[in-house]
């Protein structure tokens, strides 16, 4: 049963999570362009579709971390250090992405499609810059795992 929650946590961090790295990191210049031609309608479409990833792609994501405690907790390493500090920037990404990334698009895209700006783009760059780091935090935390005895 190991196997199938590692498998399944690992396939879904793949699939949700690595598109919304993406798509956010592609928001910002995708949003500059928008706003330097307004009447650009396949920049506003590019945004849109941006925006929807990352939105639906993050309610996807919550299977993540749903399959990372029940694989922690069937491995035995709940209170391992390198997992409470994984648990521990999972959630302070999720909450960037939730009550930053995604508000300052949605801003950013109402903007562009009214013909004027919105939020920042610059600022959006940062906060998404943040989370990617995040990511990539735990990523290497979960393959390292300071202190295993796997011998690595």
């Amino acid at each position: 049963m190991t196997k199938f929650l590692l498998s399944v946590h690992v396939l879904a961090a793949i699939v949700a999570i690595g598109p919304v790295t993406v798509a956010a990191s592609m928001f910002p210049a995708a949003a500059r362009r928008a706003i330097a031609d307004p009447h650009d309608a396949a920049a506003r479409t590019t945004l849109r579709t941006l925006h929807r990833i990352c939105r639906v792609y993050a309610a996807v994501g919550i299977v993540v971390p749903v399959f990372g405690l029940a694989t922690a907790t069937s491995l035995g390493v709940l209170t391992d250090a390198w997992l409470l500090v994984s648990i521990a920037l999972t959630a302070i990404a999720a909450a960037l992405l939730v009550l930053r990334v995604l508000p300052r698009q949605a801003a950013l895209l109402a903007g562009v499609d009214a013909t004027k700006a919105g939020a920042a783009p610059g600022r959006l760059a940062a906060y998404t810059g943040v989370f990617n780091l995040l990511w990539a935090t735990v990523t290497v935390l979960m393959i390292v795992r300071p202190g295993s005895t796997t011998g690595v």
